[in-house]
């Protein structure tokens, strides 16, 4: 339980931080809240007043109280202008909070490890940046409309109710503190539910956003029905957590307006007896009951308001737990430079493995020359891609140093390494715009000419001149209609416009059909010319004209050479290579 309040009290103090930077517009709200609260009170002064004007026959006074109608119109125009003008402010403050908030996640995703992407699937992620923001400034509207109006109100009746009668007032103030003690008791049970529900929620939008990405494969193996029940199963929960956290948030208003109704009954019982004893007037009594009415309102209100604000510091929880997620290392400061010409790269007794019991790249040493053309093949989880990974720097290692030029690369900015490599994955990316802004993506730059000669380079005109706008069709998230190969051919059109100093393929033709392979491979012979080249790949028949060959066997090199020096050798490689061209 002491938990669950200092997590909810370091949300609230997130939360309040936001908000610092809009104490101008805050201080406005609650200046509006006042002016609007205060005439709000006083028109019951004016409607006892005209009580006490038409009491008794031919009592009737009806120049003052045109008079009093016309300061009450008055002070209603001036309480709804306040009323505007305060949820202007409230408005401008939540979705500029909310706009806040999402950006700094959006940004933390932007710069998280690639071990937290990892472990937390994009539909979770997605929930909590859209969903969870949604709901946290619902309840943040809610709290500024009617929190600061509720508190004014309690204070402005309790002062008016003081300047007509003490004793009926101490009645309202003895009974007041019953109904914030069961709104107290109910709205500690309502936070825990909140979040269950939204971490369900999470969940659900996780399994969706998989399952609508992978709907072919789903189908492809017939688990519609597995698929539907983990989905039920989520559903219910979804249910149950949602019907406890309203049933127990529906109850706070019932209870309280319970309490207030006692409440009101007492003062009306007072009251009657102090007109007839003639402690008061008739129109006093009027506008007495009045305020007692508008004073138990309040709590009600800040009732409500507070099982809403559960709701949102659970969902803003989630929310700042991205946020405060530790980010990757950060870039060197002052970084080093890498120098114009760079190709000789070396790994010096590497560790790395992404979990610590798990052991993967063990003391693993590499000397890459410039311009050689290093070929990387072993059986499946070897570690061939997590070494391309470390290149990259998508992964730091655990121990050891991995230089460029004799610079470690962790002391060089990630943004200047990255854009010393070209790299063709097996996973394609392609982005919602069109064939010439994919393309051109790693240089913003480049004239149509030189996209276009990129595309031939790659063997990708001829299929974009087939597109309905050709280089001006517009795709679709990830490629849209296209067929993997397309879009594989795309990616490589992307690299080949780059022609950046050192070279990554990792499966780069493993969705293109033969004939159009071989026709890559010459174009890739041609762009690796000059530039130290890493290629990952299965089909053994693509590396035969590597420099250099590494065979790794649970992340260690066991073989190196050429493609002939390895098969004569007849070891593991040469098993491998005669295992795919044994007949």
């Amino acid at each position: 339980m002491a938990m669950k309040k200092d997590g909810q009290k370091k949300v609230l103090n997130q939360v309040l931080q936001y908000i610092r930077p809009h104490g101008g517009l805050v201080l406005m709200s609650l200046l509006m809240a006042v002016i609007s609260v205060a005439l709000t009170l006083y028109i019951p002064v004016l409607t006892g007043q005209v009580i006490d004007h038409i009491l008794g026959p031919g009592n009737v006074q009806f120049k003052e109280i045109f008079l009093i109608m016309r300061t009450m119109l008055i002070a209603i125009l001036v309480t709804a202008a306040a009323q505007w003008m305060m949820n202007v402010c409230n408005n401008r403050i939540v979705y500029d909070v909310s706009r806040e908030v999402r950006e700094q996640a959006f940004k933390k995703i932007e710069i998280l490890p690639l071990s937290y992407l990892d472990t937390h699937s994009s539909g979770e992620l997605v929930s909590r940046v859209i969903a969870d923001v949604d709901q946290f400034s619902d309840g943040l509207l809610m709290g500024f409309t009617q929190l600061f109006t509720g508190v004014v109100t309690i204070a402005g009746t309790l002062g008016f109710m003081l300047s007509v009668n003490v004793m009926i007032t101490l009645v309202v103030v003895v009974l007041t503190p019953v109904s914030l003690l069961v709104a107290k008791y109910i709205t500690q049970k309502t936070y825990s539910m909140f979040k269950l529900q939204s971490e369900t929620r999470g969940e659900q939008t996780a399994l969706i956003d998989e399952m609508i990405g992978n709907q072919k494969v789903v189908q492809a193996y017939g688990q519609e029905k597995k698929v539907e029940a983990q989905f039920d199963e989520i559903n219910e929960r979804l249910r149950k957590y949602s019907l406890r956290a309203i049933f127990f948030s529906s109850i706070t208003n019932p209870a309280t307006r319970f309490v207030n109704s006692l409440v009101y009954t007492g003062v009306g019982l007072t009251g009657a007896l102090a007109v007839v004893r003639g402690a008061m007037t008739v129109g006093q009594l009027s506008a007495f009951l009045s305020y007692a009415n508008q004073y138990t309102k309040p709590f009600n209100e800040i009732s409500g308001v507070v099982t809403e604000l559960q709701n949102a510091l659970a969902c803003a929880g989630r929310v700042f737990e991205l946020i405060d997620s530790p980010a990757q290392t950060p870039d060197a400061e002052p970084a080093e430079v890498l120098p114009a010409e760079v190709g000789n790269i070396t790994l010096e007794h590497v560790d790395f493995s992404y979990t610590p019991e798990k052991k993967l790249i063990e003391d693993f040493n590499l000397q890459v020359k410039a311009g050689q053309r290093v070929a990387i093949v072993g059986p499946t989880g070897c570690g061939k891609t997590t070494l391309i990974n470390l290149l990259m720097r998508f992964y730091d290692v655990n121990d050891g140093k991995i230089r460029i030029e004799g610079i470690d690369i962790q002391n060089l900015k990630r943004r200047d390494l990255r854009s010393s490599y070209g790299m063709v994955l097996q996973d394609t990316w392609l982005r919602s715009g069109t064939i010439r802004d994919n393309i051109r993506m790693g240089r913003p730059e480049a004239t149509d000419e030189e996209v276009i000669q990129a595309a031939k380079d790659a063997h990708a005109h001829s299929f974009i001149k087939r597109l309905p706008d050709g280089y001006d069709t517009i795709i679709g998230e990830n490629g849209g209609n296209l067929s993997q190969g397309q879009k594989q051919l795309l990616c490589i059109a992307r690299v080949m416009l780059c022609l950046p100093p050192m070279l990554i393929l990792d499966e780069a033709t493993s969705s293109i059909d033969t004939r159009t392979e071989i026709r890559i491979q010459k174009a890739f012979q041609k762009m690796m010319e000059g530039r130290t080249s890493f290629i990952v790949a299965h089909r053994l028949s693509t590396i035969r004209n590597a420099d250099v060959i590494l065979v790794m066997k649970d992340g260690n090199i066991i073989e190196q050479g050429t493609h002939k020096e390895l098969l004569a050798k007849k070891g593991f490689y040469a098993n491998l290579y005669n295992s795919q061209f044994a007949h």
